[in-house]
């Protein structure tokens, strides 16, 4: 039988709970799927998403480092943008790029790891 991908989930590596949940859920506009933890105390492990995307982050020590790039292809950036920048999220205010791959919005987490929000040119309206 031929390997065949259901999904792919990148693990994002975090270190405060609430800071994510602020970035994340109120600022990006994910929705908290699950939680898990082995016990009360300790480190925490859940899933996110937010129109199609999945996302896992991790308190976990061996879950990753701080500082990796996800790219998530989608349409509609402008508008996500817009909605973005009407939150009025003091600690990152992201633009647009735009090149030959697309038109891009990169939002840096508060553990340095880089989610880039790219609407490829045939895509855009």
């Amino acid at each position: 039988m031929a390997l065949s991908v259901t999904r792919v989930v990148p693990v994002l590596r975090i270190f405060d709970v609430q800071r994510a949940k602020e970035f994340y859920l109120d600022y990006l506009g994910f929705q908290l799927d699950w939680e898990h933890r082995f016990e009360p105390e300790m480190p925490l492990y859940c899933q996110i998403s937010r129109a199609g995307a999945i996302l896992h982050l991790s308190e976990h020590h061996g879950d990753g480092s701080p500082g990796v790039v996800v790219y998530v292809e989608v349409s509609g950036v402008r508008d996500y943008h817009s909605e973005l920048h009407g939150k009025g999220y003091s600690y990152l205010r992201p633009g647009l790029e735009v090149d030959e791959i697309g038109t891009c919005l990169e939002a840096i987490d508060p553990f340095g790891n880089r989610i880039r929000f790219n609407e490829p040119p045939a895509k855009q309206p």
